[in-house]
C-alpha cells in the first residue's frame, strides 16, 4: 500500500533519467563555463579553506566539472584523494598528483572513468578527509542527495559513519538540480552544502 501523500512522487529511476537528459543536452562551452564558476565558489567555502585532506572525484562527460577545483586545491597544498572503482562498486582511494597522473579506465559496460594511477590507500582512507566532495544528480531542500544509483557513495557515507568521522559533505551541481524534494530511503544521509555555478546552498 502506498502511504497517503506519496502517490504522485516520482521514483528515483525516473528522476535520474530526467536529470541526465538535461545534462546530456549541455554543450562543451556550457560545461566549461559552469566548471569555472563552480571552482570559484567552492574555493571560497571555509570547509575547503581549512581542509588538509579532501576526498573528491574526477568529473566525466557532462557532469559539473571538477578538474579546475582539484588543481586549485592541490596548488594550495591540500592533499586530494580520488576514488578507484572496485569490482563490487566499492571505492578505493589514491592521492591526486595532477592531470598527468590520471588514467582512463572502463569498468564493464559503464562509462569510462578517470582514476588516479598512484598507490592504493584502501577504502578506509576516506575517513581521514576533512571534506568529501560527492557526485550527484540533484539535492533537495533538506540536503538529501540523488546519486546515480550505483551505491558506491552510500557505502562511503556508511563507512564514515561507522568510523565516527564527520567531514563536510559537499555536492557539486548545476543550478536546476537543486530541487524542492527527492524521495529518500533509510540509508540516505543529508549533505551539508551544495555548490552550483550561481553560489552555495547550505543545509542545517
Amino acid at each position: 500500500m502506498v502511504p497517503r501523500g506519496h502517490e504522485a512522487e516520482p521514483d528515483k529511476r525516473t528522476l535520474r533519467r530526467g536529470f541526465l537528459a538535461v545534462r546530456n543536452g549541455l554543450t562543451a562551452d556550457d560545461v566549461r563555463e559552469a566548471a569555472a564558476a563552480l571552482a570559484g565558489h567552492a574555493l571560497e567555502l571555509p570547509e575547503l579553506g581549512h581542509a588538509h585532506t579532501v576526498a573528491a572525484y574526477v568529473s566525466v562527460g557532462s557532469e559539473p566539472g571538477t578538474l579546475a577545483l582539484l588543481d586549485a586545491l592541490r596548488a594550495r597544498g591540500v592533499r586530494v584523494l580520488l576514488p578507484v572503482l572496485l569490482p563490487d562498486n566499492d571505492l578505493d582511494w589514491a592521492a591526486y598528483a595532477g592531470p598527468d597522473s590520471l588514467v582512463r579506465v572502463r569498468h564493464g559496460g559503464k562509462m569510462a572513468l578517470l582514476e588516479p594511477a598512484g598507490e592504493r590507500l584502501g577504502p578506509e582512507a576516506v575517513g581521514r578527509a576533512d571534506a568529501v566532495l560527492l557526485p550527484g544528480l540533484a539535492v533537495d531542500a533538506r540536503g538529501m542527495r540523488l546519486g546515480r544509483g550505483g551505491g558506491s557513495y552510500d557505502r562511503v557515507l556508511a563507512r564514515l559513519e561507522r568510523a565516527g568521522a564527520d567531514p563536510a559533505l559537499v555536492v557539486l551541481l548545476y543550478d536546476t538540480e537543486v530541487v524542492e524534494r527527492i524521495p529518500e530511503e533509510a540509508h540516505d544521509r543529508p549533505v551539508h552544502a551544495v555548490v552550483t555555478p550561481s553560489g552555495v546552498h547550505r543545509f542545517h
